[in-house]
């Protein structure tokens, strides 16, 4: 630890450039590893295009029946996708 303290290029972050980082939206890390678009995403399970943009870019954040789906399809994307399937057949 106190190597890196007294590293000029490796200097703790402060309070101000903590605030000004960017975080990755939990809903974007969740579409990306599932290896979809925005598109198929939004198809896949039954979601508002414009509503999944506006929660990747923290326009919005999900409610709480969709933070319980976006669970849920992080936890097996492939049952939610089967049960909504069946539900729109």
């Amino acid at each position: 630890m106190t190597a890196a303290r007294s590293d000029p290029d490796a200097q703790p972050l402060t309070q101000e450039h903590l605030a000004r980082m960017r975080r990755v939206s939990r809903v974007k890390v969740l579409r990306q590893r599932l290896g979809m678009t925005q598109m198929e995403f939004a198809e896949a399970f039954h979601l508002p295009v414009t509503t999944l943009r506006d929660w990747e870019q923290r326009r919005s954040t999900p409610d709480a029946p969709a933070r319980a789906l976006l669970l849920a399809i992080e936890r097996n994307p492939q049952v939610v996708r089967k049960l909504l399937e069946d539900k729109a057949a």
